[in-house]
């Protein structure tokens, strides 16, 4: 059975019409992501599936120590919360923490001590403190013989890149692409074969239903998946400081080789219950 929320699910996210998404959700027999690909195939879908909707409140917080780079998000119901000063501080320390203490996964780092309490004793505090419910998502973290980069964008996008040669200014280069072009892969070498062979197929399916000869449609396949590479994968994007437009991120390492990034904007995936801005600061009074 095909339900209204997913209907709503699936138009939001790709902006098509509320029959087409209905259409695409029984054919795909209530498969959300094959349904995005349907709809994709038939040029219904107003942009390819996103990442993750940005929805949640919170912050990025970043800790660069030597050889070391860490990322958290730490998320709030508001944007009001996000600004306490208080509510900062516990992300940064989470940062921190995570930064001398190398937890494996949320569970371990919820248990670890912070002050006087665990993670998570400190968590139910300030929930009690704020009112708000509060949540430590997600953290990575590098540690490289190679050198840390990194860029905060305020608090709500934080970038961490793990490069070999080049100097200091190639690494805030680096970082900056990294935080203004949101890239998914290091280079085309690595994107999954399974993520390649979905675009592929998405886009011998689109161009079949344009109505060219065969023989053309390889070669609009091979232009497709070229620019998919340009748009997602960060060596073949098109360097932000370029004034012309021309130059690749790979024109400008000479020598330098990027061995991994991570960027965290927050909300990424997470859905947002919307509220009326009247409904959202009464319930900050009550």
């Amino acid at each position: 059975m095909i339900t209204a929320d997913a209907v709503k699910k699936l138009r939001e996210q790709t902006g098509a019409g509320m029959m087409e998404c209905k259409k695409a959700l029984t054919e795909s027999g209530g498969d959300f992501d094959k349904a995005v690909d349907l709809l994709r195939q038939k040029g219904l879908a107003a942009a390819a599936k996103k990442a993750g909707r940005i929805a949640a409140e919170g912050v990025i917080a970043l800790r660069v120590s030597g050889t070391t780079g860490v990322l958290v998000e730490v998320n709030s119901e508001t944007d009001f919360v996000a600004k306490n000063e208080e509510f900062q501080k516990f992300a940064g320390d989470i940062a921190e923490l995570v930064s001398q203490k190398d937890p494996s996964d949320i569970q371990i780092l919820s248990s670890l001590t912070l002050g006087n309490a665990t993670v998570e004793a400190k968590r139910q505090e300030l929930i009690q403190k704020i009112g708000e419910n509060l949540s430590v998502r997600r953290f990575v973290r590098f540690e490289t013989s190679g050198k840390i980069a990194s860029y905060l964008h305020g608090t709500r996008i934080g970038v961490i890149v793990d490069y070999e040669g080049g100097d200091e200014q190639l690494g805030k280069d680096l970082a900056m692409q990294v935080a203004a072009s949101t890239p998914l892969y290091l280079s085309r070498e690595t994107v999954p074969a399974e993520d390649l062979n979905r675009e592929r197929a998405i886009f011998e399916a689109q161009a079949k239903e344009s109505g060219k000869p065969a023989n053309v449609v390889g070669k609009i396949v091979e232009g497709k998946l070229e620019k998919f590479f340009g748009d997602t994968c960060l060596v073949d994007q098109l360097f932000i400081k370029d004034p012309d437009g021309k130059q690749k991120v790979k024109d400008i390492l000479n020598g330098a080789v990027i061995l991994r990034f991570a960027r965290f904007q927050v909300g990424e995936g997470i859905e947002k219950k919307k509220e009326n801005f009247c409904e959202e600061v009464a319930s900050q009074l009550k």
